[in-house]
């Protein structure tokens, strides 16, 4: 029986485009507002955060981070604030940095990495709180974070400076009693018992927080003094929620992704787009679309092998499988108590078999008459590929430019699809 797949047409979506102009200016202002000159004496060592998300311009910022704080005869240097990626090993985290583009060179500071901790106090719930030896050892810390929504944590504190002060700056020690607590206590209730501890026991001077917009730009940079962390922070992640992007329709039968990786976001795949976001409980939060199923189709070379949340795919291609790095893998879902997030799905060896496959799982609608959307990654959604069925609705949206009438999907002999270019 031959399948009829469905012909699809390209759209451009419309988010909003706040931008920083000139990323090192606006460093240097917003931390100049601190007064830090008043705290960073001359001689005295900071450790600035690096993390392992792929953020805009974050050699940059980093960079002129590292020159405000010599400007103030500070000596900077990097700590790499990333819990257990780079497989857990210093040396793995200073490889992850480079893929991103920061490296001693870059920045102009040294590195130092290490995966030893500091304990520094206990809990409320009774358990340790790590920091970094060398962070904890420095004069100051000044940390630097992308406040964004989270993969997983749904309350006011998710992806941000309060994350990096406790899974960042905890390493891997940390990285796992932290995300164990969060199956039984919240991560609000965390942030607020254990933040406090981890910026006195390091003497946290200042915070420098980067939105982004849909367009995966520096949209802000906002130097926050550390008695405001706790109090700035959810209005900037509100602020940064409005920025987001999204699948331009909410209901999708089959979700075609180009590549996965940890440069596009901490799950891989950003479970704020693809709907599929579950508390470290196991609970459900409301999605931003309903996507039925999913099918992946590469790894990203930034990812270093690691492709957590390939679990939440239904059908990948065996290319993507073969890329992986199962011990790295393996100690990123285990150490944030995700096991879900790394069971390997289905694998084809074609997209068309792939695709096939997937279309026999989604109900009683005609391959051809499906709800498909194709897109690059869950970073990268201004453009992508829509079926025709979204064509009437496409036609009446003011937020979509349509980029080309209906056509059929471009297979090659082998039974693929090209690499996406948009």
């Amino acid at each position: 029986m031959t399948l009829n797949f469905p012909t699809t047409f390209r759209v451009r979506q419309s988010f909003p485009r706040q931008r920083v102009s000139d990323v090192p200016a606006a460093v240097h202002d917003e931390l100049a507002k601190l007064a830090l000159g008043g705290s960073i004496r001359s001689g005295q060592t900071v450790a600035i955060t690096a993390g392992s998300r792929g953020i805009a311009n974050i050699g940059v910022i980093l960079r002129a981070v590292a020159d405000f704080v010599r400007s103030l005869g500070g000596e900077p240097f990097l700590t790499p604030a990333m819990g257990s990626h780079g497989g857990a090993t210093a040396e793995g985290q200073v490889a992850l940095l480079g893929g991103l583009g920061v490296t001693e060179e870059t920045c102009g500071c040294p590195i130092r990495s290490s995966m030893e901790t500091v304990e520094i106090g206990q809990a409320a719930a009774g358990f340790p709180i790590y920091a970094d030896r060398h962070a904890q050892q420095a004069d100051h810390v000044l940390v630097v974070g992308r406040v964004k929504l989270h993969t997983i944590f749904s309350g006011q504190f998710q992806s941000g400076l309060m994350k990096m002060l406790l899974i960042g700056l905890g390493k891997h020690d940390g990285a796992k009693i932290y995300h164990r607590a969060t199956m039984q206590i919240d991560f609000d209730e965390l942030v607020a018992d254990i933040a406090p501890k981890v910026m006195a026991a390091c003497g946290v001077v200042a915070g420098l927080a980067v939105l982004e917009n849909a367009y995966d730009e520096t949209a802000r940079i906002e130097a926050i003094a550390p008695d405001k962390f706790i109090t700035r922070e959810p209005e900037l992640l509100r602020l940064a929620e409005t920025w987001f992007p999204k699948l331009p329709f909410s209901e999708v039968d089959l979700l075609l992704v180009d590549q996965i990786g940890k440069n596009i976001s901490g799950s891989c795949m950003d479970t704020n787009v693809i709907g599929r976001k579950t508390s470290p409980t196991g609970e459900a939060h409301a999605a931003l679309s309903q996507v039925k199923r999913i099918a992946v189709r590469s790894l990203t070379p930034e990812s270093h092998g690691n492709a957590i949340g390939i679990g939440m795919a239904d059908f990948c291609l065996g290319s993507l499988v073969d890329d992986m790095d199962l011990q790295t893998t393996a100690t990123n879902g285990l150490t944030s108590g995700e096991p879900d997030k790394i069971k390997v799905p289905l694998r084809f060896a074609t997209d068309r078999q792939m695709l096939s496959a997937a279309f026999g799982t989604i109900g009683l609608t005609e391959p051809d008459e499906s709800r498909l959307l194709w897109i690059r990654d869950t970073l990268h959604l201004t453009e992508l590929e829509c079926s025709a069925a979204y064509w009437p609705e496409a036609q009446q949206r003011d937020d979509l430019e349509i980029l080309s009438e209906p056509r059929p999907l471009p297979w090659d002999n082998e039974g693929n699809l090209p690499e996406a270019t948009f």
